[in-house]
């Protein structure tokens, strides 16, 4: 059976960036991505590009920007995905499965976003697409809003939590000082995180802008093989498992503070392995809001529901914990330019795996797990990944 393999990788710096626009984001990861991978533009059979874009500009076909940027790639078949904010991981394994079906052995995937171009007001209005507009588009707070609704509803049932969502928020922080390309390399502190002031007010009660993510322009690539060519190749992570789990898109129709979605993607990704969460050196999560990781906390199974809390309450997701979560500082510190979100996300997960995570490295980290989601918990990605080469 043909099993796809990451081979090579590029990162910009997440962030307000001097590139104009996707074409030029896009144009700075692919080219080195193929050269880290040590693969020729002649040799990639396809292009996955993830943006979600919904507004941020007029310019669609997104897809045929690559070419534009690498006029080497120009005529290579090229399509985009998009799945909110797991749009990276939808073409990352949209990528694989071309490869797996055997249509190609090499594909590169590239995802990017960038948002600062527009109004701070009208990039809560573009995310709100992420969300069922036809009955969640007039949540106050944009899609802030969506997960103030849900930190409410977590706080009304299990207790107030504010404080560990201030405590995910300083160690995400704290964190992403190790990070390169982090958007906010800053250690704000416990104090300042858990405190309502002019500098972190509050965004969507009772969300404060610490436990928001960044909003932010970025790219990152990836380039896969099947492992037979990756055998050929310098280096090559593994996929253990891969799951995609949807669930109901409108929040009135399900229980919006259980994560059923990811806690599905969760057990079917940890049985297709074979492993239990214990067996994982670290994990990549999706903090798009504080509250969201500490929900995921049970999701993946390292609480009960409402006892997410008790993770970061006993050091269990430090850096130096039993199970590290975002040692790359998460969309937290990172930033989470929409469509290159879930590409980071593997890219820093095989950086860890091979050894090259420099500051951020995980001593001995040998299995990952990558938790990447659209919307509120609708589309929900996880991968299982380990070193090959």
């Amino acid at each position: 059976m043909i099993k796809a393999q990451i081979v090579g990788w590029a990162h910009s710096q997440f962030g307000k960036t001097e590139y104009e626009d996707t074409e030029q984001l896009m144009a700075a990861v692919a080219m080195p991505a193929l050269e880290h991978a040590g693969v020729e533009a002649k040799d990639v059979d396809g292009i996955f590009v993830g943006i979600m874009n919904g507004g941020f500009f007029k310019q669609e076909f997104q897809a045929a920007l690559v070419g534009m940027g690498s006029s080497d790639l120009a005529h290579t078949p090229s399509v985009r995905l998009e799945n909110a904010c797991a749009t990276g991981s939808a073409a990352i394994y949209t990528a694989m499965d071309f490869i797996e079906s055997g249509r190609g052995r090499i594909a590169l995937v590239v995802g990017a976003e960038k948002m600062t171009a527009v109004p701070t007001a009208q990039v809560g209005d573009i995310l709100l697409g992420g969300s069922y507009r036809k009955e969640e588009a007039n949540v106050e707070g944009g899609f802030a809003g969506i997960f103030g609704r849900i930190a409410q509803h977590y706080f009304q049932r299990y207790g107030d939590r504010s404080e560990e969502l201030a405590m995910i928020a300083a160690k995400n922080h704290a964190n992403g000082v190790a990070n390169p390309y982090a958007h906010m390399r800053k250690d704000f502190g416990f104090d300042f995180c858990n405190t309502v002031s002019e500098k972190n007010p509050l965004v969507a009660a009772p969300l404060r802008r610490t436990d928001c993510s960044l909003v932010s322009d970025g790219a990152a690539a990836l380039v896969l093989a099947d492992a037979e060519t990756a055998a050929s190749l310098q280096r090559a992570i593994a996929f253990r498992a891969r799951q995609h789990v949807n669930d109901v898109f409108a929040l009135s129709r399900r229980d919006m503070v259980a994560f059923d979605g990811p806690r599905r993607a969760w057990s079917a990704a940890l049985a297709e392995a074979g492993v239990m969460l214990d067996d994982l050196s670290f994990v990549e999560t999706h903090d798009c809001f504080t509250v969201a990781e500490m929900i995921e906390y049970e999701a993946m199974g390292l609480a009960k529901p409402g006892e997410g809390y008790k993770v970061v309450r006993d050091g269990t997701a430090t850096k130096t914990g039993r199970l590290p979560v975002n040692p790359s500082g998460g969309l937290k510190s990172k930033g989470h330019p929409i469509g290159a979100t879930g590409v980071s996300m593997h890219v820093i997960s095989a950086m860890q795996l091979i050894g090259e995570a420099g500051d951020m490295q995980i001593p001995g980290a040998n299995l990952a797990g990558v938790f990447n989601m659209g919307g509120a918990a609708v589309a929900n990605y996880v991968s299982i990944m380990e070193r090959a080469k």
